[in-house]
């Protein structure tokens, strides 16, 4: 009868622990990959978005063409001023390559050094251009923290006054009532503001009044 003689080994264990070594280091793997691909995913939208508001606060916004202003007579709080700026228009365009931009979200910031007023769009201050002139237009009522709208130029029929939206072509004049806002502007007042789209660039400007109110309007800007 043959006999076998059995000889014990650890190779087999050896085998087994190296196989799971194995199996771990791919698991390991496999979740590093997967996050890293969820992170390159994430980080490309993240890109693209950035890059769409990039371009849109680029291209977007307001261009200010240029301000005037009206000297007369104003009741403020009951007492009547005289010989001092009392309202006021700023001529905006969309910039080139803008979207529409929607005058109803836009907001004006305004400083005289000693006050700022942030001033919101009023429906009932929209106004089509009056054929005698822009200071005889009902745009503006002397409230301190309104602007109105008169069209100048509306190719497409856009700007309304439930929804003043404007784009490429046209122009428009914001009213302010100065008279009201500030008390009125004196001579060699420094005036500077944002006028501020929903999205996009804001329109800056700034101007000093002149050293002596003798016309009855001014180009200030």
């Amino acid at each position: 009868m043959r006999k076998y003689r059995f000889i014990r080994s650890n190779a087999g264990d050896m085998g087994i622990g190296a196989m799971i070594v194995f199996i771990a280091m791919v698991l390991v793997a496999g979740i590093a990959a997967s996050v890293l691909v969820q992170t390159a995913n994430r980080l490309e939208n993240q890109a693209m978005t950035t890059g769409q508001q990039t371009t849109t606060e680029v291209s977007t916004g307001l261009s200010v063409e240029n301000i005037c202003a009206q000297k007369g007579t104003y009741n403020y709080s009951g007492t009547v001023i005289t010989n001092e700026l009392l309202n006021a228009t700023i001529a905006v365009a969309p910039r080139s390559g803008s979207k529409d931009i929607d005058l109803s979200k836009v907001t004006i910031e305004m400083s005289d050094a000693s006050n700022k007023i942030v001033l919101n769009y009023t429906a009932s201050l929209f106004k089509a251009l009056d054929p005698k002139g822009i200071f005889d237009t009902a745009a503006f009522n002397g409230q301190a923290i309104s602007f109105g709208v008169i069209k100048l130029v509306d190719a497409d029929g856009s700007c309304l006054a439930a929804s003043p939206v404007i784009n490429r072509g046209d122009h428009v004049l914001l009213t302010i009532s100065p008279g009201n806002s500030f008390g009125g502007w004196l001579a060699r007042t420094t005036i500077w503001g944002l006028v501020i789209p929903e999205e996009g660039a804001p329109g800056v400007f700034s101007f000093r009044t002149p050293t002596l109110l003798t016309d009855s309007v001014y180009e200030l800007s």
